[in-house]
């Protein structure tokens, strides 16, 4: 071959020029980010890969076939280091492999040019069949990006499906949670896990009420509906009031209440009573009774809907014409504000349905979060489900909880709150009541003996009385705002000698699950007091141990390390490692302070409002989470240097120092994101898991959510990837093996196999939800019906106002 044949041609000079600038710029920047990593004392990876890069680089726009063999150096040592770090874990491997691998197919693409450029030999075409088995791989790989990677897969045989039992359907859904209890757990079995794809939409029906708020802080659709006989009923986010039959969705009767708040616009729930009804006493010996309760001759309302609102109210609606129930409080309203003192909007709200205990309406009240010292009480109360009087307080700011307020008196100020639904046992007469922390959520020096008694804690208190009978806390001195944030689910727990315990099991913030005898309060499964780290925070009142329930699993709370880090591309995984070891990160429980610190999970959660679904007949609890880190910084302030906030999310994540006035601190803090907007940490974000109470082990756990209707910087990716997204909103569970969630990023309500966590069924939707779905079956046609309201989902701009019934195609 002669000399000039043997020059590189000019496609051949500019293909490797331009890969030798594409692999310099990739090299450069590790090097500059893995020295920094390296400083910081992380892994040393990048800093080396990044030299032998940058060598190859030189070496390709020299037109040096070296320079593929070089690059095959920092391939191999790449895909080594990448096994060794993560294992065959697939998203982790994706993030550190896909890019490297394609610039190795480009290289190996060069190599015979190069080579016969530099020798004047024959080209080698084997590096062409190495560049096709490495371009395979990738095809392989990318194809499954679309398959879901459950986290712990099912193993074994799946449960065969218990019928319904003649005479044993469900007949209403007359309670937020379905029952008292909040089982979200209907026994019907029409549809089934084999039959769920032939379910279809039957109708669909428009509020007239889209969740949009002119402030831009938290306007949300998150209802559950109910489902009385032939009727259903919804609430808005600005707390009207819809009947609607149960067959067709045509509207019976609507109530506008067009309740405004600055922030938190949203109603999750309803409560019900029908005084024509026998009324339930308790069976328990001991308990108290159930006060009874009737309507006036010739009064509307035998027959009620009872509401909280957004600006403080307890609302009661007849249910049969939407009319106010006159005799209920001033014309069917009970003022919340009232003995609260300074309470003004939105320092104080109400966002999770009224708990009917018996003929007493129980509820809390939401006092917004890293505000100001000073702030409303979260005092208890039970009013009477027909007059709407005041039975009992229970006030957690006093040494006598349930002291009645003198002339000129206010409840107590700035005491843990109830924001979360509540549940209720009948037999007991008990209402069993998620608490939140005290005000400011993060800095508690000025906290109270009280405040430490009853914070983030499950709080039993007689529902005829209001006198406390037990109360278990779950964090001690919470400064993290990891409120309990669901109802408790009421279950009979399976014993190891076959029996089983009437129990109270809920999760948390902080992705732990605790099981409570629910007479006694008492763990029924372990947990241990482990010592935690503690702060520098003056006056402040660390806590130097923290319960953790290790005696069930713990859902998305595992302590992170480097190699967690992830990033769409290796480039925002190296930010995320740097950003992760230049931040102070103790594990579960890291206390704030004057630095930066990683909370994980945040204060959204972990285990959120959307609350357990339960399957008694397998003793099986589904639980859905998500995962999102938190960086907190505390900035030392004059105690009244700036105005308060006014307690939306939006302007305490992301929005610099928030002020907690009458602190001598202000916070910073923002979800912890790559700088492409996507979580640090690795897949899945967020996830629906299955357990085992008799076995206190995960069944099973896969990703929910893909990235098609959300993305990087906002934008849409419109891919049907499975990467499991965080979820917001609940999930139901049916006596035909399936558990129903809507509460994902993407718009689709899915069905799950309940025993093997396969997913069996989805539904597009007009827009995201965040709502529970619920179902029931029609007493006129006996069709089984699957109901979800879709308003849009957290983080998407996409809003509607609708509510969509499924059933099977007949």
């Amino acid at each position: 071959m002669s000399k000039s044949e043997a020059r590189p041609s000019a496609l051949l000079k500019a293909g490797c020029v331009l890969l030798g600038l594409a692999l310099l710029a990739t090299g450069l920047c590790f090097v500059v980010g893995g020295a920094k990593l390296a400083s910081l004392h992380g892994s040393l990876y990048f800093l080396i890969a990044g030299v032998v890069i940058v060598v190859s680089a030189v070496q390709f726009m020299r037109i040096k076939s070296s320079a593929v063999l070089v690059y095959g150096v920092a391939f191999a040592g790449t895909l080594i280091w990448a096994l060794a770090e993560v294992g065959l874990d697939f998203w982790p491997l994706v993030s550190r492999l896909m890019l490297p691998a394609g610039f190795m197919v480009l290289a190996l693409l060069c190599w015979p040019a190069l080579r016969r450029a530099a020798t004047g030999q024959p080209a080698n075409k084997r590096a062409y069949g190495l560049a096709a088995v490495l371009a395979i791989g990738m095809i392989v790989t990318f194809v499954q990006m679309f398959q879901p990677h459950p986290t712990v897969p099912f193993e074994g045989t799946p449960t065969s499906l218990v019928p319904v039992a003649q005479g044993g359907a469900q007949k209403n859904w007359s309670n937020y949670g379905n029952t008292p209890g909040g089982s979200r757990f209907v026994a019907l079995d029409q549809i089934t896990r084999d039959n769920v794809k032939n379910l279809q939409v039957a109708w669909t029906f428009h509020t007239g009420d889209t969740p949009i708020s002119p402030t831009g802080n938290g306007a949300e659709d998150q209802q559950t509906p109910l489902q009385i006989g032939a009727r259903l009923y919804f609430c808005t986010p600005h707390n009207n009031v819809i009947a609607v039959d149960a067959d067709s969705g045509k509207q019976i009767w609507k109530r506008e209440i067009n309740a405004q708040a600055q922030v938190w616009n949203r109603c999750r729930g309803l409560a019900y009573f029908d005084s024509t009804q026998t009324l339930t006493q308790p069976t328990l010996a001991g308990a108290t009774p159930v006060t009874a309760v009737s309507v006036a001759p010739g009064a509307n309302c035998r027959r009620r809907i009872l509401m909280n609102t957004i600006d403080a109210r307890l609302v009661a609606i007849d249910a049969d014409t939407g009319e106010m129930c006159e005799g209920f409080g001033d014309h069917g309203f009970v003022d919340l504000k009232a003995g609260l003192g300074v309470a003004d909007d939105p320092k104080y709200q109400l966002t999770s349905a009224p708990t009917l205990a018996g003929t007493t309406v129980v509820v809390g009240g939401r006092v917004a979060d890293n505000v100001q010292t000073d702030m409303p009480g979260g005092v208890l109360r039970g009013f009477d489900v027909i007059t709407g009087q005041l039975r009992w307080a229970f006030d957690p700011g006093h040494d006598d909880p349930n002291a009645r307020l003198q002339a000129g008196q206010n409840f107590a100020r700035s005491t843990p709150n109830s924001w979360a639904p509540m549940s209720y046992d009948p037999a007991m007469n008990t209402v069993f009541i998620p608490m939140g922390s005290s005000s400011v959520d993060l800095w508690g020096a000025n906290r109270t003996p009280l405040d430490h008694r009853y914070a983030t804690s499950i709080l039993a208190l007689d529902a005829t009385t209001g006198k406390e009978k037990w109360v278990y806390q779950t964090v001690h001195n919470d400064l993290w705002d990891f409120d309990v944030p669901m109802q408790p689910s009421l279950i009979d727990f399976p014993e190891k000698d076959g029996t089983t315990k009437p129990a109270v099991v809920f999760g948390t913030k902080s992705g732990q699950i605790f099981v409570l005898d629910r007479l006694t309060g008492k763990p029924l499964t372990k947990v241990e007091e482990r010592p935690v780290k503690t702060g520098h925070i003056p006056n402040e009142q660390y806590s130097n141990t923290q319960p953790f329930s290790v005696g069930m699993p713990e859902i998305g709370s595992k302590t992170l390390k480097e190699s967690d880090m992830w990033g769409a591309t290796p480039f925002d995984q190296l930010v995320c490692r740097i950003s992760f070891k230049s931040m102070r990160y103790d594990g579960l429980f890291t206390v704030p302070d004057t630095d930066v610190s990683l909370s994980f999970p945040g204060s959204l959660g972990g285990m959120n409002w959307g609350s357990l679904s339960t399957d008694p007949n397998h003793h099986v609890i589904f639980v859905n989470d998500m995962r999102l880190g938190l960086w907190v910084q505390m900035i030392p302030q004059k105690t009244d240097s700036a105005p308060a906030s006014n307690g939306g999310e939006s302007v305490n994540t992301g929005m610099g120092a928030v002020p907690l006035k009458g602190t001598p601190y202000a916070v910073n803090k923002n979800r912890f994101m790559s700088p492409l907007g996507i979580p640090c940490q690795k897949p899945p974000f967020g996830t629906l898991s299955a357990v085992d109470l008799t076995t206190q082990k995960l069944l099973w756990q896969v990703p929910v959510g893909t990235v098609q209707d959300t993305g990087p910087f906002g934008i849409k990716m419109r891919m049907k990837m499975p990467i499991g997204m965080p979820t917001l909103g609940g999930t139901l569970a049916t006596q035909g093996g399936l558990v129903f969630i809507a509460g994902t990023q993407d718009y689709y309500l899915r069905a799950f196999d309940s025993a093997t966590g396969k997913e069996v069924w989805k539904a597009r939707l007009p827009v995201g939800s965040q709502g529970g779905p619920m179902s029931y079956m029609s007493p006129a046609t006996g069709k089984q019906y699957v109901l979800i309201s879709a308003g849009g989902a957290r983080q998407s701009p996409d809003r509607g106002d609708y509510v969509i019934a499924y059933a099977l195609k007949r």
